[in-house]
C-alpha cells in the first residue's frame, strides 16, 4: 500500500499549498473557475442559496453556512437541519417555478442540470458546477466554499478531519499484503447491472479502502458490466445501496453472474445511499465502514492498529442531582476508530434496574457507548462480552462496578431533557437511531440488525423502590412508542403498513436515586407523569438528531419512509402513447410540491394504515376524492383509469391515492 501512503503525502502537500496561497485576511471578491469551465467571481457573502447537489449541500451546512441555504432537493437529508429547508424537488428534475421563487443569488448545480443552466444562465444569479470525482475534488470544494461563505477556519477544520481518517485507514490496510487485498465492485443500477467508471471518485475510495477495483477501460459516474467482465473480474466483495437489492435478486441466481467468490460467499454489503454515492463530507467516514467490512477479520486483529487504543477527549455536561458526582461524554479510539462513551458517576453506590443486564446493586457508574460503523462487524464477530470488556478497559472501568447499554447512535445525537413537578425531578437521557432497525412488536420477525436503538437512562432526585424501577420501564417504554408513532416512525420490516413501535435493539437503565422514597413510577402516578414527558421529548429529539425526522417533514421524506420511490413506484409497461417513465416522474414531483396535493397523499397516509388496521371499511369517499383529484390534475374527465404503480404489493388506500395523481398527469402529459 506504499502507492496509496504517497499519494496521501502528495495531496496532504497540493493542499498545504492551496491553503498557504489563500488571502491571510480575507476579502471578497473571490474569482475561480468551476468545473465547466465558467469564470466566476463572487463580490459579497451569497445570503439566498439553492443547492442542488446533495454533497455540496452537506459541506455548506458542516463549514457553519447553512443559514445561507434556502432551498434544496428532497435527497438533501444530510446534516439534520436540512430538514427544515424548502424542497425544490428532486436532483434529477427540480422544478424551475419553485427555485424562481427562491429568488437565488447563487445555484449549484450539476452538469445534468441543462434546464436550470437555460432557465438562468441570463440571470443576476450565480451558476456553479462544483462536481467532485476525487477525494482531492472534495478538499478543493471544502476550500472554495469556506472562502465564498468567509468560513476558512472551519474549512481548513474539516479538511483536516477528512484527511486524518482516510491517512489512518490507509495505515491499517498498508500492513495488508497484495496478494491477500480483495477484489471489490460496487454494484449500481438494476436493469442492466453497472458500476462506476474507472476514474469515478468511488473506485477510488475502494483503493483507499485496500480493495481493487475492476478496471474496465471505460469512464464515467456509472458504465455498463457484461456478464463477461463480472466472471473474469470475479468479485470477492460486492456492495451497493438500499436500490441496489433489485438488481442482486434479479441476477445473482442466474449462471455466470452467481458463480463469483462474493456471490457464493454472501459477501455482499449495502451502505447508505447518501454514503456510497456522493463525495463529500463524509468521505472518511464511509471508507473506513468500507474498509472494515472488507478485512474485519484483519481489523479485528490488534498488530494492525494504527492506535493503541486509548481515551483523546471529554465532554462534561451538568445533571442537577445531588448524588451525581460527574457526567461526561468520553471520545476514544478502539480498532482506531472513534467510539463515543456517555459516563454518569454516582458519589456512593447505587441500585440499578437495566434491560439488558437485570436489576444490580452496588453500581457506581452507568452509560450508554457509541460503536461507530467500522466497528460493527468487529463487534458481531468478538461478540457483546467481548466488546464490553475491551471499552471498559479503555475508559477505566470494572465490570462489577458499572453498567452500561451499547448502541449505533451517535452519542454527539445524546438529547437529555428534565421535567420537574414541585420537588420532584427527572432526567431522560436518550440516544435514538431508528432508519435501519424500527420494528412494530407483534408482526415483525425476530431477525437480527445492524445497530440502531432507542436507549434511555432515568435519574430521578427520589428514591425508587424495586417496584417503581420496573414500573418506570413500562412507563418509559409505553412513551417511547407513543413519541414514535407520533413521528410516524416505520417498521423497517413492512413500512408500507406498520408503524413501529421501537427498534430491535432497545435497551433502558432506570437508577434508584437519592430522596424521598417512591413506591409507585406508573401511568396514574406524578413520578410515571415526569418519566413519560422527558422520555416522549428525548426520544423526538434524539431521532431528531440521528435522523433528521420531525413532525413535519416533507411528503418526499414520507414516502422515503415507506420505501416509496419515484423510480420504484411508476410503471408505465404496456401504456399505448408516448408518455416516458422519466417524464412521468418529473410530473409526480412537480405537483407534490403544492400542498394541496402533498396533503391528499399524507392524509392517504393515515387512512392506508387505519384501513390496514380494519378501523375503515368503506372507501367509497376515499374513491371519489381519488376521481376528483385525477381530473383536477387532467382538467377533464377521466374515463379509464390505469394501474401505474409498479409495486404489486402496494397497500389499496396507497394504490388508490398515488394512481389518481399518476392517472391525472397521464392524461395531461399524452
Amino acid at each position: 500500500m506504499k502507492e496509496v501512503k504517497h499519494y496521501y503525502y502528495l495531496c496532504s502537500f497540493i493542499l498545504f499549498a492551496i491553503l498557504w496561497s489563500a488571502v491571510p485576511v480575507f476579502s471578497y471578491p473571490i474569482a475561480f473557475t468551476d468545473v465547466q469551465g465558467n469564470h466566476i467571481s463572487i463580490t459579497k457573502r451569497p445570503l439566498r442559496v439553492v443547492s442542488l447537489v446533495p454533497g455540496i449541500t452537506e459541506i455548506i451546512f458542516r463549514i457553519g453556512a447553512g443559514d445561507a441555504v434556502k432551498a434544496v432537493t428532497h435527497y438533501d437529508t444530510y446534516p439534520s437541519e436540512t430538514v427544515h429547508k424548502t424542497v425544490v424537488g428532486g436532483f434529477f428534475s427540480p422544478s424551475l417555478k419553485a427555485i424562481e421563487a427562491i429568488q437565488p443569488d447563487v445555484i449549484f448545480l450539476s452538469g445534468l442540470h441543462k434546464e436550470i443552466i437555460k432557465k438562468f444562465e441570463n440571470e443576476k444569479c450565480q451558476l456553479i458546477n462544483l462536481d467532485a470525482k476525487s477525494v482531492f475534488d472534495i478538499y478543493r470544494n471544502i476550500d472554495l466554499l469556506g472562502k465564498i461563505f468567509n468560513r476558512q477556519k472551519q474549512a481548513e477544520t474539516l479538511i483536516k478531519d477528512i484527511r486524518n481518517e482516510l491517512q489512518i485507514v490507509a495505515g491499517k490496510v498498508e500492513s495488508i499484503p497484495e496478494s491477500k487485498r480483495k477484489r471489490v465492485i460496487r454494484l449500481m443500477g438494476r436493469d442492466p447491472v453497472m458500476t462506476p467508471g474507472d476514474d469515478s471518485f468511488q473506485n477510488e475510495y475502494i483503493r483507499i479502502a485496500g480493495g481493487i477495483p475492476p478496471k474496465l477501460n471505460k469512464k464515467g459516474n456509472i458504465v455498463l458490466v457484461t456478464k463477461e467482465e463480472w466472471i473474469r473480474f470475479n468479485p470477492q466483495i460486492v456492495y451497493g445501496c438500499g436500490g441496489d437489492r433489485e438488481a442482486v435478486r434479479k441476477f445473482f441466481d442466474q449462471p455466470g453472474w452467481k458463480d463469483v467468490e462474493a456471490v457464493k460467499n454472501g459477501k455482499i454489503f449495502y451502505f447508505p445511499c447518501d454514503l456510497t454515492c456522493r463525495a463529500s463530507t463524509r468521505a472518511g467516514y464511509f471508507v473506513s465502514w468500507l474498509s472494515a467490512r472488507i478485512y474485519e477479520n484483519e481489523f479485528s486483529r490488534e498488530e494492525v492498529q494504527v492506535f493503541k487504543d486509548h481515551i483523546f477527549k471529554s465532554r462534561h455536561f451538568d445533571l442537577d442531582l445531588n448524588y451525581i458526582e460527574d457526567a461526561r461524554i468520553v471520545y476514544s479510539r478502539i480498532h482506531d476508530f472513534v467510539n463515543k462513551t456517555l459516563i454518569v458517576e454516582f458519589k456512593a453506590p447505587l441500585s440499578i434496574v437495566s434491560s439488558l443486564e437485570g436489576q444490580r446493586k452496588h453500581i457506581i457508574s452507568v452509560g450508554n457507548h457509541y460503536s461507530p460503523p467500522p466497528c460493527w462487524a468487529l463487534g458481531h464477530k468478538l461478540g457483546l462480552k467481548k466488546i464490553r470488556e475491551r471499552v471498559y478497559q479503555v475508559i477505566g472501568k470494572s465490570e462489577d462496578k458499572v453498567s452500561f447499554i451499547f448502541t449505533g447512535a451517535d452519542m454527539d445525537n445524546l438529547a437529555v431533557k428534565q421535567k420537574r413537578f414541585k420537588d420532584m425531578k427527572v432526567y431522560a437521557l436518550v440516544t435514538a437511531g431508528v432508519k435501519s432497525n424500527a420494528v412494530r412488536m407483534s408482526v415483525d420477525e425476530g431477525r437480527f440488525y445492524e445497530p440502531g436503538t432507542v436507549n434511555i437512562i432515568l435519574l430521578t432526585n427520589m428514591k425508587l423502590s424495586q417496584r417503581a424501577m420496573t414500573r418506570a420501564i413500562i412507563s418509559a417504554t409505553e412513551a417511547k412508542t407513543a413519541a414514535l408513532q407520533d413521528f410516524d416512525i416505520r417498521s423497517s420490516c413492512t413500512p408500507l403498513i406498520h408503524q413501529a413501535t421501537g427498534t430491535g435493539t432497545d435497551n433502558i437503565i432506570v437508577v434508584e436515586g437519592k430522596g424521598s422514597e417512591i413506591d409507585n413510577a406508573g401511568g396514574h402516578t406524578k413520578m410515571g407523569e415526569l418519566i413519560a414527558k422527558a422520555v416522549y421529548e428525548a426520544v423526538q429529539e434524539a431521532v431528531y438528531k440521528q435522523n433528521g425526522m420531525v413532525f413535519r417533514r416533507n411528503v418526499f421524506q414520507r414516502l422515503k419512509d415507506r420505501k416509496i420511490s419515484g423510480f420504484g413506484l411508476i410503471s408505465v409497461d404496456g401504456c399505448e402513447c408516448n408518455v416516458g417513465k422519466y417524464d412521468l416522474i418529473k410530473a409526480f414531483e412537480e405537483i407534490l410540491l403544492q400542498p394541496r396535493y402533498a396533503g391528499f397523499i399524507e392524509s392517504s397516509f393515515a387512512i392506508s394504515d387505519d384501513y390496514e388496521k380494519g378501523l375503515v371499511n368503506d372507501l367509497g369517499f376515499f374513491e371519489l376524492w381519488c376521481s376528483d383529484m385525477a381530473e383536477e390534475i387532467a382538467g377533464k374527465k377521466i374515463g379509464t383509469t390505469k394501474d401505474l404503480i409498479a409495486d404489486k404489493d402496494m397497500p389499496r388506500v396507497l394504490r388508490m391515492a398515488l394512481n389518481s395523481l399518476l392517472n391525472g398527469l397521464y392524461v395531461r402529459i399524452k
